[in-house]
């Protein structure tokens, strides 16, 4: 009757486990009554819950440099100074049988503050860009894609003037004026390397972009080639969009890059260019050198000169940050 009763019990964890699914690893060896071996079930029973398949990578970067300069009776002159410059790199990329969807956003502000100025404090650097690419496998490395990009920064821009000790200023951007939106749907090549590096290129014929100027008083002066006193301008083109990301130059040394050209169809030929490249050197998992740089033409933008005049230029900012970098 006892062996009956132990081999019921038995029977019912077993049933127990293979009904919930539950690991159960508390089962001896064997089982003993009144000394005699009844059952022999090996060193344990483990049942486990199949995994369920993750199709999203996500990741990011967070990186801050800080500079500061103290002066005080310095004979050689010279006025004390404060810079700090942070960036935040995030992206989620899908994939799950023949669809892929990669999102990355990009946020940079950088400020500086001179003691000797009226406005000491500046802003040195503001980027916000948001692009989302969603696409369908037609081979091995072509996809059929459609591409959202968006760019703006988040704070007030202003020109400086100073005319003997009287520094003035005037506004000439904002959140959202100017933000860039462009919509693009084309051929997408893309291929991932033995090193991890990551090249993708899409040519798309059919491509949106907006150019959006919210502030008014930037509105009512054209700012950016929107129709005085319009918040939005619209064109219709073509563009090519290149990226480079883990680019292996050498140990520890990486290089990542973007290249965004666009063609209104109205002015074919007269191309857009969005430029931004990031050179990052590897001290160890906290510490880098990064070198950002970023070249901007737009022929609908006149830049201000030093003398009073305006005219198209090419737009230029290089930034070389040594600081705190944290990668998650």
């Amino acid at each position: 009757m006892q062996k009956f009763l132990a081999i019921l019990s038995i029977s019912f964890v077993l049933g127990l486990s293979s009904t919930f699914g539950q690991d159960i690893q508390a089962i001896p060896d064997t089982v003993l009554i009144n000394g005699d071996t009844l059952l022999m079930l090996g060193d344990s029973l483990l049942i486990e819950e199949p995994k369920k398949e993750n199709f999203w990578s996500t990741g990011g970067n967070y990186n801050l440099n800080i500079q500061q300069v103290t002066l005080s009776n310095w004979a050689a002159g010279g006025a004390s100074s404060f810079a700090l410059n942070s960036g935040l790199s995030l992206f989620a990329n899908y994939k799950k049988e023949k669809i892929v969807w990669d999102t990355q956003l990009n946020l940079n502000m950088g400020f500086n503050r001179q003691e000797d100025r009226n406005f000491k404090t500046r802003k040195t650097n503001d980027n916000f860009i948001f692009v989302s690419n969603y696409g369908r496998e037609l081979s091995e490395v072509y996809y059929l894609s459609t591409q959202l990009d968006f760019r703006t920064q988040l704070l007030e821009g202003f020109k400086y003037r100073r005319t003997g000790d009287v520094e003035t200023r005037d506004k000439i951007s904002d959140f959202l004026a100017p933000g860039y939106l462009q919509s693009s749907t084309g051929l997408n090549y893309r291929k991932t390397y033995e090193n991890e590096s990551k090249v993708s290129m899409i040519l798309s014929p059919f491509t949106g972009r907006f150019t959006i100027v919210m502030d008014d008083s930037l509105s009512q002066a054209g700012a950016f080639g929107v129709t005085p006193g319009e918040n939005v301008r619209a064109e219709a083109g073509v563009s090519l969009n290149t990226s480079i990301s883990n680019f292996k130059i050498m140990e520890n040394v990486t290089w990542k890059a973007n290249l965004n050209l666009f063609s209104n169809y109205e002015r074919f030929g007269n191309m857009v260019v969005n430029f931004n490249s990031t050179i990052q050197l590897k001290v160890n998992k906290f510490i880098s050198t990064r070198i950002e740089t970023v070249i901007i033409y737009d022929e609908e933008v006149f830049i201000e000169q030093d003398d009073g005049t305006s005219k198209q230029a090419i737009q230029l900012q290089n930034l070389i940050n040594f600081g705190i970098s944290l990668d998650f």
